[in-house]
């Protein structure tokens, strides 16, 4: 059977767990390059009977799937894919199978975001590679508030961090508890505008969904105050593109830091490359060691157990 890995752009792969129960049954084909058109996408996967993807990188849409009639098991990284049409792979008789993670990635970058815009870091690093010195003030984090906008694994740890800091930390989300607030030492917001009026840095740790997408648009980035910072390491469509952008470039916040977009990789023209107080990263808060060994570990769990016909970690809409 003919297998693709798709998007590996560190190629590591086949590096980062032990695919040799699979070499007498399976050929692996892995591309390191993001396939930008379609075309040349079906073109090189169309004989395949199993396709591993990283994520979004990919999306698999019902257009696609019906072009791929070889296609068995599609395996991603991860839980849950909000890019793969579960519903058309169903019709078509795909079986769609998921990994588990691992690591603490997201969480360490969002501090390093955050600590980045406080500090002004890349301005600081860039003054001394060209030969400058001090040229910026830092924001002190200490007493500042931290408003968090969901509380779930992520959210929590990411709260007990700013804790550390001597940060007060408030969270709120449409389904969080006072009493799971008080658990993690963290006052809940009477409403999400409360937050965002009174947070010196506002954190995005929600689920993509019909209630968080635009969660957060012009009107919600206007109840911001014009030192604060937001960071989205969670998905983008939570935040309205076009209201921060202008929220940016008008000075309505001081600035965000990014990790995910709507179109990754991001064009070459995006603003959101050159607009000087955005702090931006190429979705990286899951590209850690930890995450990728258990990732690859269970994308040759799951297609051992497929080619056992005893499919595993199947996910269904």
């Amino acid at each position: 059977m003919k297998c693709a890995v798709l998007d590996d752009y560190q190629n590591v792969a086949l590096s980062m767990a032990d695919w040799s129960s699979l070499l007498n049954h399976i050929e692996i084909q892995v591309y390191n390059h993001h396939f930008e058109d379609q075309e040349e996408l079906i073109a090189a996967i169309q004989d395949c009977e199993i396709v591993v993807i990283m994520r979004e990188r990919t999306p698999f849409r019902k257009e696609l799937l019906q072009r791929l009639p070889n296609l068995k098991l599609l395996v991603t990284t991860g839980k849950r894919n909000a890019s793969i049409d579960l519903a058309a792979a169903a019709e078509q008789g795909i079986t769609v199978c998921g990994t588990k993670g691992g690591g603490e990635g997201t969480t360490e970058l969002t501090w390093a975001l955050i600590l980045g815009l406080a500090r002004k870091l890349v301005a600081e690093n860039e003054a001394v590679r060209s030969g400058g010195w001090q040229s910026t003030i830092g924001v002190d984090l200490h007493g500042k508030r931290l408003g968090l906008l969901g509380l779930g694994h992520i959210g929590s740890n990411v709260a007990r961090i700013g804790q550390a800091f001597g940060m007060e930390v408030m969270a709120w989300s449409q389904n969080l508890t006072a009493e799971k607030a008080a658990a993690a030492g963290v006052t809940l917001a009477s409403s999400k505008e409360e937050l965002l009026e009174s947070s010196d840095i506002v954190s995005i740790h929600l689920v993509l969904g019909d209630r968080t997408r635009g969660l957060i648009g012009a009107r919600e980035l206007e109840r911001m105050r014009p030192t604060s910072f937001l960071i989205n390491t969670s998905r983008s469509p939570i935040v309205d593109r076009d209201a921060l952008l202008d929220a940016l470039s008008s000075g309505t916040i001081a600035g965000a830091g990014i990790d995910v977009f709507e179109q990754e990789p991001l064009p070459q023209d995006d603003p959101f490359r050159s607009l000087p107080n955005v702090l931006a990263t190429p979705h990286i808060g899951y590209v850690t060691e930890a995450a990728y060994r258990g990732f690859y570990k269970g994308i040759v769990e799951d297609i051992e157990a497929y080619l056992a016909d005893s499919p595993v970690n199947v996910l269904s809409k």
